[in-house]
C-alpha cells in the first residue's frame, strides 16, 4: 500500500502521496495541494524542494556520497576518463568499445567552429567576460544547426546524439578560442587525431608554427578536473537548463541559459575566490595561521573560501580526490607552488579546529581545482569556462530527461505575494 502524509490546515486534513527514491530519499508530493486547499508549499530558493525525478546523479550530502548512474565518483575518477564518464552521464550506461569509439569520433568530427561563428567572437571587446562570450556563442548554435534546434521535443530528440556531440565538443573549442582571442593569438584548428583533453590543450597553447605537446600528467590532470565536474544533481545552473528546456527550448539554448547561471560568483566562480584568498594570504606573508584566527573571529574580509557547501554536510568526495591529485600533478610537473602549501595548512588547521568541525566546514572541490588549473596554465579569468566544459554532459543529460518525459510540463513556480493590495490609479496631476 502506498504511503501518504497528512497535512492539517484549520480543521481539514489533506492526504498527500509520499515518494521514495531508489536510494531511500523521501518526499511529500504537494503537486495537488493548491487545487485541493488553495495553499502552496513555500520554500525560498527551493532548498528543500524536489523539482524533478532524475536517474542521473545521486548525492547524499550528509554522508559525502556522489554517484553518477550508480557509479561512485571515486571509482570513476580512478578508472574512467572524462569522455567515458560523459557518455555514462548522458546515456545511462558505460559504453562498450564500439560505443566509446563512435562517441569519440562524433566529438572529433564536430570540434571545429564555422568561419561565420568566428566572426561573432571577433565582434566582442577583448576585455569582455569569457563567460559572456561563451554563453553568447552557444546561444548562436541554433542558427547554424536549425535542424537540431527546432524547439520541438519530438524532432529535437531525433537528432539528440549529434546535437549532444556538437554541444560538448564545440563548448571546449569556443573556450580555447576565447582564450586566444583575448591574448591576441590566432585561432588553432582542432586536430581530429587528438584525444579530447589533448585537443583542448593544443587549441589553447600551440604556437603558430609549433604545436603544443602536452605532458601526460597535464592531460590526465585536466581529464580529472573535467570528470569531477561532469554533473552535480540539481544545482543552480543545471536546474536552469531544465527550467528553460521545459518550455520546449532546444538543447543549445537551454545550455546557454545554464552557462549564464554558472557565471554567477556564488556558483561557478568559487574556485576563483579560493585562489584570490590564497594569493592574498601569500602576499601578506602569512602561512594561513593569522587568516584562520581572523576567520574564527567572524571577520567577513577573512572568510575561508572553498570550505562548506550548499549540499554537503560532510567532506565533499571530489575534494579528497582532487586534493590528492594536486600533490601528484605539481610534483610531476616540478612546480613548487606556495599557494598549495598555504592551502594544505588551511585544510589541516580547519579539519582539526573545533570551530570549523562543529560547523561542518570541510573543503569542497573548488578548494584545490584552481591550483591544478593554474599549474596547467589556465588563467584565473578562464576558470569558470573550464567548469562549463566539465558540466556540459550534465546539462545535456538533464535536458534530455526533460525532453523525453511524456508527462512533463513547463516549470512554473508559485510565489507568496507581499506587495501592495488593490488600489486605484491616481492621475499624475493629483499625485503629491
Amino acid at each position: 500500500m502506498a504511503k501518504t502524509a497528512t497535512l492539517k490546515i484549520d480543521d481539514k486534513e489533506y492526504p498527500l502521496p509520499v515518494m521514495i527514491g531508489t536510494e531511500g530519499e523521501k518526499a511529500v508530493d504537494t503537486r495537488a495541494l493548491r487545487a485541493a486547499s488553495g495553499y502552496v508549499a513555500y520554500d525560498q530558493g527551493y532548498g528543500n524542494t524536489g523539482s524533478c525525478e532524475s536517474q542521473i546523479t545521486f548525492l547524499d550530502g550528509d554522508n559525502g556520497i556522489l554517484r553518477h548512474r550508480g557509479y561512485p565518483i571515486e571509482q570513476l575518477a580512478h578508472h574512467s576518463d572524462f569522455v567515458e564518464t560523459a557518455y555514462l552521464v548522458i546515456y545511462g550506461e558505460l559504453p562498450n568499445a564500439t560505443q566509446r569509439r563512435e562517441f569519440g569520433l562524433q566529438l572529433r568530427k564536430n570540434a571545429a567552429i564555422e568561419t561565420q561563428m568566428q566572426k561573432i567572437l571577433e565582434g566582442f571587446p577583448t576585455s569582455a567576460s569569457p563567460m559572456a562570450m561563451l554563453s553568447a556563442m552557444v546561444s548562436a548554435l541554433p542558427a547554424y544547426y536549425p535542424h537540431l534546434a527546432t524547439n520541438n521535443f519530438e524532432q529535437d530528440l531525433k537528432g539528440f546524439d549529434l546535437a549532444a556531440a556538437i554541444a560538448m565538443s564545440k563548448i571546449r573549442t569556443i573556450v580555447a578560442m576565447i582564450y586566444r582571442y583575448q591574448k591576441g593569438l590566432p585561432f588553432m584548428f582542432p586536430k581530429q587525431e587528438l584525444p579530447f583533453c589533448d585537443n583542448f590543450l593544443h587549441m589553447m597553447f600551440s604556437e603558430p608554427y609549433q604545436d603544443y605537446v602536452s605532458m601526460p600528467e597535464v592531460a590526465k590532470a585536466l581529464n580529472l578536473v573535467l570528470l569531477l565536474h561532469a554533473d552535480h544533481e540539481q544545482n543552480c545552473s543545471t536546474s536552469t537548463v531544465r527550467m528553460v528546456g521545459s518550455s520546449a527550448s532546444n538543447l543549445f539554448t537551454s545550455i546557454s541559459a545554464g552557462i549564464c547561471a554558472l557565471a554567477g560568483p556564488l556558483h561557478g566562480g568559487a574556485n576563483v575566490a579560493v585562489m584570490q584568498m590564497l594569493q592574498s594570504i601569500h602576499d601578506e606573508g602569512d602561512d594561513g595561521s593569522r587568516f584562520i584566527a581572523a576567520a574564527k573571529s567572524g571577520s567577513k574580509s577573512n572568510r575561508l573560501m572553498g570550505f562548506g557547501h550548499a549540499v554537503y554536510r560532510n567532506f565533499d568526495p571530489r575534494a579528497k580526490i582532487i586534493g590528492e591529485a594536486c600533490d601528484t600533478v605539481l610534483t610531476r610537473l616540478g612546480i613548487d607552488d606556495p599557494l598549495l602549501k598555504i592551502a594544505k595548512h588551511l585544510e589541516q588547521a580547519a579539519l582539526k579546529d573545533e570551530y570549523f568541525v562543529a560547523r561542518k566546514l570541510y573543503p569542497n572541490v573548488d578548494f584545490y581545482s584552481g591550483i591544478i588549473m593554474r599549474a596547467i596554465g589556465i588563467p584565473m579569468n578562464m576558470f569558470t569556462t573550464m567548469f562549463a566544459i566539465g558540466r556540459a554532459p550534465g546539462y545535456i543529460a538533464n535536458w534530455r530527461e526533460v525532453a523525453a518525459n511524456p508527462k512533463g510540463r513547463i516549470y512554473r513556480p508559485r510565489q507568496i505575494y507581499g506587495g501592495p493590495v488593490k488600489r486605484d490609479y491616481v492621475p499624475m496631476a493629483q499625485r503629491g
